[in-house]
C-alpha cells in the first residue's frame, strides 16, 4: 500500500526532480510534488512524496525528518488526510 509524505521547509529553489531524487535512496517513488502558490507561480516551501510501499516511507521519514537538504533543515512526516473546507467567500456576502 502507498503511502504519501509531507516535506516542509523546503529551500524555494527545490524542484520535482530533487525530490524524487532524494526519496528514491529510500524506495519506490510513486510522484513528488512541489506545492506552488496559486498567484505568483512561486514555490510555497513544501511538497507530497508518494512512495509505493509503506515500510520505505517510514524509513524514509525515520532518516530524512530534520536533515539538512539544499541548505535547510527539512520536516518529513506521513501527510494527513486534507480537511475539507467549504469553497467560496468566507465573508458570506454572496
Amino acid at each position: 500500500m502507498s503511502s504519501n509524505l509531507y516535506v516542509g521547509n523546503l529551500s524555494f529553489d527545490t524542484r520535482e526532480e530533487d525530490l524524487h531524487e532524494l526519496f528514491t535512496g529510500y524506495g519506490e517513488v510513486v510522484s513528488a510534488k512541489v506545492i506552488m502558490d496559486r498567484d505568483t507561480g512561486r514555490p510555497r516551501g513544501f511538497g507530497f512524496v508518494e512512495m509505493a510501499q509503506e515500510e520505505d516511507a517510514q524509513k524514509a521519514v525515520e532518516s530524512l525528518d530534520g536533515q539538512e537538504f539544499q541548505g535547510r533543515n527539512i520536516k518529513v512526516n506521513v501527510a494527513k488526510p486534507r480537511e475539507s473546507r467549504p469553497r467560496g467567500r468566507s465573508d458570506n456576502r454572496w
